[in-house]
């Protein structure tokens, strides 16, 4: 599995409680903190469903 680096770029505010949740699952509770994770197929979904709160950079 490849590994990437996930950063919320963008506030949880005004968000759906399961988008929310999505971010503290994925190990993001501020802004712009940052998280190296290995990908496997749930945590890609996990991405995909926020991937507008994140940026996404694989390493």
């Amino acid at each position: 599995m490849s590994k990437v680096k996930i950063t919320q770029v963008k506030s949880s505010i005004d968000r759906s409680k399961d988008q929310k949740a999505t971010l503290i699952a994925l190990g993001l509770k501020k802004m712009n903190q940052s998280r190296e994770i290995e990908l496997n197929p749930a945590l890609e979904g996990m991405i995909n469903k926020v991937k507008h709160l994140l940026t996404v950079v694989s390493i």
